[in-house]
């Protein structure tokens, strides 16, 4: 899947963030990130971006080329919808590096429906980056730094985690 366009918008009504992702195949897909979800989902991104070599935020000016236009409204006039018109709302996500350095992000609805999010490390820090103003659009009041968490030992008899 190549992505054309990525969006991050406050529903105030909802009390929810919506990221929306559009396809250069013209299909979109809408996912709704609530705010504990996006406070436990930060400390997993920044550790994410914390495996980058390079300074954060990076301006969305200076991605490559191939890059999602983000000076361009979004566009969804001629927009099909794989998963359907009506939001994803997520409660799990699963992180996999791949080897060539770049990101597949499986958000999930229970169940239900899912979605793989591929992400290059410029695409993450943009979409973080959104993430963070979208929250604070939103009057979230959350500490979304891009320092990563410290490590957490585990003590014994601890079971493995998983978000949500």
């Amino acid at each position: 899947m190549q992505i054309r366009q990525l969006q991050v918008a406050c529903d105030h009504l909802q009390d929810r963030l919506l990221l929306r992702v559009a396809t250069q195949a013209d299909e979109e897909v809408r996912l709704w990130l609530t705010r504990r979800f996006l406070r436990d989902l930060w400390p997993h991104l920044a550790g994410l971006l914390g495996q980058q070599p390079t300074p954060l935020p990076v301006a969305a000016d200076a991605a490559p080329a191939e890059a999602p236009s983000f000076e361009q409204a979004f566009r969804d006039d001629k927009a099909t919808y794989p998963l359907g018109a009506t939001p994803l709302l997520t409660s799990e996500i699963k992180f996999d590096t791949m080897s060539d350095g770049s990101f597949n992000l499986t958000f999930r609805e229970g169940r239900e429906r899912s979605f793989l999010l591929p992400l290059t490390p410029d695409l993450l820090q943009m979409l973080c980056a959104m993430l963070r103003a979208g929250a604070e659009q939103a009057q979230w009041n959350l500490a979304l730094d891009y320092a990563a968490p410290a490590a957490v030992a585990p003590t014994p008899g601890d079971r493995p985690s998983r978000l949500h």
